[in-house]
């Protein structure tokens, strides 16, 4: 039988408190009480029981229990349906399941590595250059 933490690198149980920082280079689940600081180059996975304060700093991030505090994420941020967030979310894909409460701004930046909100404007605006799409040099020669 394959134990429900499989894959992870680290694990803070439930029942237990962790007060600090924590660097990991691999995956993380915390299901006990985490304040502090949390960076990771993999998955951070709050569980049901989890309660978090903290900035966080994944390569993605999955919540089904409590965090207070700011998500970055490179690749996505995954809110199941026993989520609450208070904080802001920064990442290019975030999802969310029915029953998620969450106070907070959202940043959905698609990848993208510019600013969403000149994407956005430039996107309104006319200005925006598709992905791939070469410029060219127009000239007008007047005639005499």
């Amino acid at each position: 039988m394959a134990s429900k933490n499989e894959g992870m690198n680290s694990t803070i149980g439930e029942g237990s408190v962790f007060e600090g920082k924590f660097y990991i280079s691999g995956s993380l689940k915390i299901d006990g009480k985490f304040e502090g600081e949390i960076k990771t180059d993999e998955e951070l996975v709050v569980g049901e029981t989890g309660r978090v304060k903290t900035n966080i700093l994944a390569k993605s991030v999955v919540i089904a229990g409590t965090v207070i505090g700011n998500i970055t994420a490179r690749n996505e941020v995954r809110l199941l349906e026993t989520g609450k967030v208070l904080g802001d979310i920064t990442a290019p894909t975030i999802s969310l399941q029915k029953g998620v409460v969450a106070n907070g701004n959202f940043n959905i930046t698609g990848g993208h590595k510019k600013d969403a909100k000149k994407i956005i404007e430039d996107s309104y605006n006319g200005t925006i250059t598709p992905v791939g799409a070469e410029t060219t040099e127009i000239r007008t020669i007047a005639s005499r």
